[in-house]
């Protein structure tokens, strides 16, 4: 598929997050995503952070990736989505599509920011709905100050910490968000600089004699290794 396929298969997606109810039940899954990533523009984060923002619940309107032991098993229970897995569902599914590496980390992380704030904001727990806390509880509960200490090292710490206010505060907001179709663009335009990443990878990759290779040269050319 080129780009354009890609982003219209996960906006399509996206769409259909419309019919479904966000875990708090004050939105759907589709405003939730689009009152978050309006945030997180505002905020004046990356691309790929906003990419993730958009996607950040993408793993309960996505099809198991293909090759995954979901799709093996052909489970579609919505109560599986809900809970551990469906952020890993999201991330791989993204990964399959060549989004940024950044982006799917981040999807796929998010609930290390849910508990890094947790332990951080004494009142959070009571300020989430119980759908939320019975979530955060299967997804390991509020960090420990040791592990709250290690996460603070995480290269994608502000990032993730900032992705987990903007959804808390999403739910609060009464500011209309831009419409989904805003975001075609730009996420068209991540997926070819992958594209383009990738090519140059692949041809960095092949440019890169073995060690075998680069004694023959010498030997040819009577090289040193100033000269190569």
């Amino acid at each position: 598929m080129t780009p354009e396929q890609r982003v219209t298969t996960v906006f399509k997606l996206l769409e259909n997050g419309s019919n479904k109810q966000h875990i708090d039940g004050k939105m759907s899954q589709l405003d939730q995503a689009l009152h978050v990533a309006q945030l997180v523009n505002k905020d004046g984060a990356g691309p790929e952070t906003l990419l993730a923002a958009l996607f950040q619940d993408f793993g309960h309107v996505c099809p198991a990736p293909e090759g995954s032991a979901e799709a093996d098993d052909g489970d579609e229970d919505e109560d599986a989505k809900s809970t551990i897995d469906y952020k890993m569902r999201g991330a791989n599914y993204l990964r399959q599509l060549g989004f940024p590496k950044k982006t799917c980390d981040l999807v796929e992380s998010d609930v290390m920011g849910k508990r890094y704030v947790a332990v951080l904001v004494p009142m959070y727990e009571e300020m989430i709905s119980s759908a939320s806390k019975e979530l955060l509880k299967l997804q390991g509960g509020p960090f420990t100050p040791t592990e709250a200490q290690a996460f603070e090292k995480d290269p994608l710490f502000k990032e993730k910490v900032l992705l987990v206010n903007c959804n808390f505060a999403a739910k609060v907001t009464e500011d209309k968000p831009p419409v989904l179709e805003t975001y075609r663009g730009l996420t068209i335009s991540m997926l070819y600089g992958q594209v383009i990443e990738n090519q140059q990878r692949e041809y960095q990759a092949n440019m890169e004699y073995t060690k075998e290779e680069l004694a023959q040269l010498k030997k040819e050319y009577d090289l040193s290794d100033d000269d190569l």
